[in-house]
């Protein structure tokens, strides 16, 4: 029988996230979280930031800049929706509105790469493509992995590379992988790749196998799943990699199951709209910079690193 590990999103696994995020730069920077995560908000200002001294600033790619829809090269903004809290992907500095993390900061870059603001707006991931169709958001830097069903509606330019994790409570009491999670009360982020593309493919070996589909929980944010986890009504959490990886080095009450799923996240931007000619520029000058390498170390995400800027390859 076909796991369900086999889905696109699936080609290789190589995690080596965990120990790098554990620096005492990045734990010092999440310590504190700003009221703007609460899940009843539904966008937020992510703020704008002095320059990183760590990062060069990226010289403005003319050709891209000149691609850029007129009302962008008029506005000279790109705003860039972003979901709520997640460290090391997203996340408020200590008592700060200001939004940081590897999502802001790769948007940055495309930012300085086209020589436009980026104005970041912060959304719970399931009101970010309404939003994008609603004119509110030009584009968003989400982790979001480019499936068939999104690309629908949006257009999409390769970033980045992660995968799924499964955290459980402390020393695994049910002995659970991505294959025994068949029956079992599992959390998942509203409008997640997990929820909607692992979770089927999941259920499907599930009832092929004669065995119950998962009790899933959806939740706007991890923080949410992590405490539904610890205090026993959950009996897993999926979500990215990066993010469980971080939280299961500061909640000494949970930790990771199994990882799987190691693919490619994009850049989404409104279908047909242009705007990908220009990202998709900008981006390959991006990835191919040290600013992008030094970012993605900042939060301890180098093997996450792309050297292609695909657009529009669905997972």
């Amino acid at each position: 029988m076909k796991s369900p590990t086999t889905s696109p999103r699936t080609k290789h696994s190589p995690f080596g996230v965990a120990a790098a995020v554990g620096t005492a730069a990045l734990l010092l920077a999440v310590t504190a979280c700003s009221p703007a995560t609460s899940a009843s908000s539904a966008a937020s200002p992510g703020g704008t930031p002095g320059p990183d001294a760590s990062v060069p600033a990226l010289d403005v790619n003319q050709a891209a800049a000149q691609l850029l829809p007129e009302s962008i090269k008029a506005s000279k903004v790109l705003r860039v929706a972003i979901p709520t809290n997640e460290p090391p992907t997203q996340f408020y500095r200590e008592g700060t509105q200001e939004m940081t993390g590897a999502n802001p900061d790769v948007a940055r870059l495309i930012g300085e790469a086209l020589g436009v603001k980026v104005e970041i707006q912060v959304a719970n991931f399931d009101s970010i493509i309404p939003g994008i169709a609603a004119g509110r958001y030009d584009m968003t830097v989400s982790s979001m992995t480019p499936t068939a069903e999104r690309m629908k509606v949006l257009d999409f330019v390769d970033y980045m590379q992660m995968g799924s994790t499964i955290a459980v409570a402390k020393g695994n009491p049910l002995g659970l992988n991505e294959k025994s999670l068949c029956g079992k009360k599992v959390g998942v982020l509203t409008g997640s790749y997990q929820l909607t593309v692992d979770v089927p493919d999941f259920d499907k070996t599930c009832t092929d196998g004669g065995k119950d589909k998962i009790q899933t929980s959806e939740f706007q944010d991890t923080r949410q799943a992590i405490s539904a986890l610890t205090s026993g009504r959950l009996d897993a959490v999926l979500a990215d990699s990066p993010i469980l990886n971080f939280a299961a080095t500061q909640n000494p009450q949970i930790e990771i199951a199994a990882k799987y799923g190691f693919a490619p996240v994009g850049v989404g931007m409104p279908k047909g709209s242009g705007l990908v000619k220009s990202v998709s520029a900008a981006l390959n000058t991006v990835i191919g910079s040290d600013s992008y390498v030094k970012v993605l170390g900042k939060y301890g995400l180098e093997s996450s690193a792309i050297t292609d800027a695909r657009v529009n390859f669905a997972q």
